[in-house]
């Protein structure tokens, strides 16, 4: 294993052990020795930012319907943990307020922008700005019309680009913007170790999603990514320790 030590980033909190994009999920990924977070937020009815992944809280909740057409106060009523497990019943979908109370300033956080357009991107670019974070958030998505639209709201945001695509090369593109792009998020076999040597050189980050089983962390690693998005950052913190002890 390399000396590469890239960033631990919990996929919608520790998803692997605890119900997605709670704040129960992002309290075990902090816990963990997580040094970043991953959620994705929607736009509620009355305009307010909520974590959830789905456009419904069919999966993830006990109630139904879509997110775009529930006030937040509909939302909150819906139980975001029962389904996981009776140890997380009455978690629920949190506000992008309350992910940022709960999160010290020193982990970096990646907002995914799930459903661009309806006012989101200047919604996210005031809040950012109301947080004074940021510095250490970089707004992601696969989406990449609507990260320039934030760019150019708030030309101090950081954008990544979310890809599955095995792109011939990622840092061309990512360069061919009128924007600048922080980092790249390719699915983490969409990338090999050149493309990130190059990334790098070219001053990007690089985080992979969703790798996590111990071989596709390895991997990873010795490619010398930024970081990895994954649900088990506790498996992946051990992985790096046992690697600096080598």
């Amino acid at each position: 294993m390399t000396a590469n030590k890239p960033m631990i980033i919990a996929h919608r909190g520790a998803k692997g052990m605890a119900p997605e994009n709670t704040l129960g999920a992002f309290k075990l990924g902090l816990e963990q020795g997580c040094e970043g977070i991953e959620l994705d937020v929607h736009l509620s009815a009355d305009g307010e930012l909520v974590v959830i992944h789905d456009h419904t809280l069919d999966r993830t909740t006990d109630r139904q319907g879509a997110i775009a057409e529930k006030t937040l106060a509909e939302i909150k009523e819906a139980d975001a943990g029962s389904w996981y497990s009776e140890a997380y019943k009455g978690e629920k979908v949190p506000t992008l307020g309350e992910v940022f109370d709960l999160v010290p300033d020193s982990i970096m956080i990646n907002v995914e922008i799930k459903a661009p357009g309806n006012g989101m991107e200047q919604k996210l670019a005031d809040f950012l700005n109301e947080r004074g974070r940021i510095d250490n958030v970089v707004t992601s998505s696969f989406d990449h019309k609507c990260l320039r639209r934030l760019k150019l709201i708030e030309p101090k945001a950081k954008i990544g680009l979310l890809y599955a695509n095995n792109l011939l090369d990622p840092t061309a593109y990512a360069r061919s913007f009128d924007v600048e792009v922080y980092s790249l998020h390719p699915h983490y076999k969409a990338i090999d170790a050149e493309d990130v040597v190059k990334a790098v050189e070219n001053g990007l980050q690089v985080y992979p999603y969703t790798a996590n089983e111990i071989q596709d962390l390895k991997e990873l690693t010795d490619k010398g990514v930024s970081g990895i998005i994954t649900n088990y950052p506790g498996r992946l913190k051990d992985l790096l320790q046992d690697g600096a002890a080598e």
